[in-house]
């Protein structure tokens, strides 16, 4: 039986949960790349019947992360699926707080999360199923603050600008190649996370923009994980899915 092949990072929660759940229909297998496995998210794929598979693997390396998934993509049979997508979602937010008041620690686990991880995963994905004959796409869940410059967040925002840019350069990468893979990096929207907590928890003298992220929480403006995921998978499945390499989902 010819299934999708999906593989998701950063899947045990937020939004990366919210895709996994959504993924779960007859149809689709799931590999799911996080730092901790979701119980309830298997018991749903047993119920389901949907294949799902979950590495516990910190994606602070991402060198080891891509290594597996590079040989694990070489060990499968292409004409087990009919398409195959990597959606790089994981990330972390480092603390907030002004970058002459940051620690090189909490700056490189955000690039190394947030922006090596998945450059090598791609890296992994592209190569190890550049022979397959079927639809291929990477969608990276970027940020509008990988665009749009805020105080306090240098590491978080540079992780994401990153992101974008190199989706651009894998875009032309890919277009010239009979089946080259479809690429984007999408903004999902502003979505009640943990992130969203962390942000309008942070200390007002170290983060001027909170008032805003108090606001959008008041005024009921933020989508719910679920919201956002259904948004995103749609989005994957546009027919134009890859025409522009940075997008947000919102148009």
């Amino acid at each position: 039986m010819t299934t999708h092949l999906y593989i998701l990072t950063g899947a045990s929660r937020g939004m990366g949960l919210a895709m996994a759940e959504q993924l779960l229909q007859p149809g689709n297998t799931l590999l799911c790349i996080s730092r901790h496995a979701n119980a309830d998210l298997a018991l749903s794929a047993q119920k389901a019947a949907v294949p799902l598979s979950q590495w516990t693997h910190d994606l602070a390396d991402g060198e080891g992360a891509s290594e597996r998934l590079r040989d694990w993509l070489l060990a499968q049979n292409p004409a087990d699926f009919v398409s195959v997508s990597l959606i790089n979602n994981a990330g972390v937010i480092p603390p907030i707080k002004p970058l002459r008041q940051s620690q090189a620690a909490d700056l490189a686990m955000a690039l190394r999360v947030g922006l090596e991880a998945p450059m090598a995963l791609s890296a992994a994905f592209v190569g190890a199923t550049q022979a397959w004959p079927m639809p291929r796409k990477v969608l990276n869940i970027s940020s509008g603050l990988g665009r749009f410059p805020m105080a306090s967040q240098a590491g978080y925002c540079a992780a994401k600008a990153g992101m974008d840019h190199f989706t651009r350069c894998l875009a032309l990468d890919e277009a010239p190649l009979p089946n080259g893979a479809r690429v984007c990096s999408l903004a999902p929207g502003v979505i009640d996370t943990d992130m969203q907590v962390q942000l309008r928890g942070a200390a007002g003298e170290a983060f001027p923009d909170q008032a805003k992220f108090l606001q959008l929480k008041a005024q009921g403006q933020l989508s719910s994980p679920a919201q956002a995921a259904e948004q995103v998978l749609r989005f994957l499945a546009r027919p134009d899915f890859g025409r522009e390499p940075v997008a947000d989902v919102r148009g």
